[in-house]
């Protein structure tokens, strides 16, 4: 008896999932959901002091010492040491270098080139964290049943978990991104001629490459964090998947500073069609049986 009341429960969700499939996505839905994840965030003292000391390491500290030890301290080493990078630079890039001194343009290449990256790296790092849980975790704490039984249809699950996932990491992003913006133009801007940053690559990486990157990491990793069985799980699992992603996001970013004018337009648009695809395809994985815990393979 326990044997087909639990098949007839794995069987119905998927009828009415087709069903609900076909309506359009309700926005009051996917806000609820995703409103609803941020709270606990919010609440969740565990996730966010971490996040904004990796967020403040990133953009503010190691920043500011590097770029005082060159502007202000004026290290022979370490100027000779930037120097000779320099001269291995495209020569298009080495025409971009603003500033008289070495010191400036020494300034102006670690601020524009060498920590551009970062921006790509930490909100990665932060949505693939929360991402990995947000499925998973609502089996372990016994509100996935509540969640599967809700007027919610399983798209707008999908888009609210998706969309609770990319705003740590985005605004993460855009308050280091603004912090780090002030340092630069007050610690290397004297040296070059005024306040120059942000620069328009920068605007282009931050705008039009990173977002589908994200979307591309998160479509995989909610993917994986509703088949898998525990949290723990999860964020293994997704270490593996973000890894790549992550490296392969720290090379698009360099390339899209260092390359010609077209080559972010063609980088981003190439990283959107397959955000789009994954999303798409990402957005099966999630059902009501899984979010019940009886799904196969759960």
């Amino acid at each position: 008896m326990s044997v087909i009341t639990r098949e007839t429960s794995t069987r119905e969700p998927s009828t009415r999932e087709r069903t609900r499939s076909r309506a359009p996505i309700n926005r009051g839905h996917v806000l609820t959901v995703a409103r609803t994840d941020l709270k606990q965030l919010i609440q969740a003292r565990d996730f966010w002091v971490p996040m904004s000391i990796l967020g403040a390491l990133f953009f503010v500290v190691l920043p500011t010492i590097l770029l005082l030890t060159i502007t202000r301290l004026g290290n022979v080493d370490v100027m000779a040491q930037i120097s000779q990078t320099l001269e291995v630079l495209p020569a298009d890039t080495q025409e971009q270098l603003q500033g008289e001194s070495a010191e400036g343009r020494a300034g102006y290449a670690l601020a524009v080139f060498l920590f551009a990256p970062v921006a790509v790296i930490v909100p990665l790092t932060i949505s693939t964290a929360v991402g990995a849980a947000t499925i998973v975790g609502e089996r372990e704490r016994g509100t996935g049943e509540f969640l599967a039984h809700s007027p919610a249809g399983v798209r707008e699950i999908y888009l609210g978990k998706l969309i609770a996932s990319l705003v740590p990491g985005y605004f993460t992003t855009v308050v280091g991104f603004t912090l780090y913006s002030l340092i630069v133009n007050v610690l290397v801007g004297p040296e070059v001629g005024g306040w120059f940053f942000p620069t328009a690559q920068w605007w282009v990486m931050i705008l039009w490459v990173l977002p589908p990157f994200l979307a591309i990491c998160l479509s995989l990793v909610l993917r994986l964090s509703a088949r898998v069985r525990s949290t723990a799980a999860a964020q293994q699992a997704s270490g593996l998947i973000s890894l790549p992603l992550i490296i392969i996001a720290y090379s698009q970013a360099t390339g899209v500073l260092l390359g010609a004018d077209w080559v972010p337009l063609v980088l981003g648009g190439v990283a959107w069609l397959f955000a789009i695809v994954s999303l798409a395809v990402g957005v099966r994985s999630v059902t009501r049986s899984r979010l019940l815990g009886v799904a196969a393979g759960i």
